[in-house]
């Protein structure tokens, strides 16, 4: 995959990844790399914050990170997110894609 179009760029202190989470959904789940976004479906309702810390719960379960590491840096109340993760994630992410 492109650079430009993977969902997340690596820095000196994080990765930023962003998503497009679709809430209410099934079963979490990631279904693929669009736009520059990874796309996520979430079992949670978006409300009051549950799918947002259901989604943070899903990523550190599937990069293999603390949830503490993880950072919804602009997007809580949208479905598209900003998403701040420890660079320990980058190998996960990187098998991903």
């Amino acid at each position: 995959m492109p650079d430009e179009l993977k969902p997340f760029t690596i820095n000196s202190d994080n990765i930023l990844l962003k998503v497009k989470a679709f809430p209410k959904a099934g079963e979490n789940r990631i279904i693929e790399a669009r736009n520059g976004e990874l796309v996520v479906r979430i079992r949670a309702p978006a409300l009051k914050g549950q799918a947002n810390k259901e989604l943070v719960k899903f990523l550190a379960k599937t990069l293999a990170v603390a949830r503490s590491e993880i950072k919804i840096l602009s997007g809580e109340s949208s479905r598209h997110k900003l998403i701040s993760l420890p660079l320990s994630a980058g190998s996960a992410l990187e098998d991903i894609f």
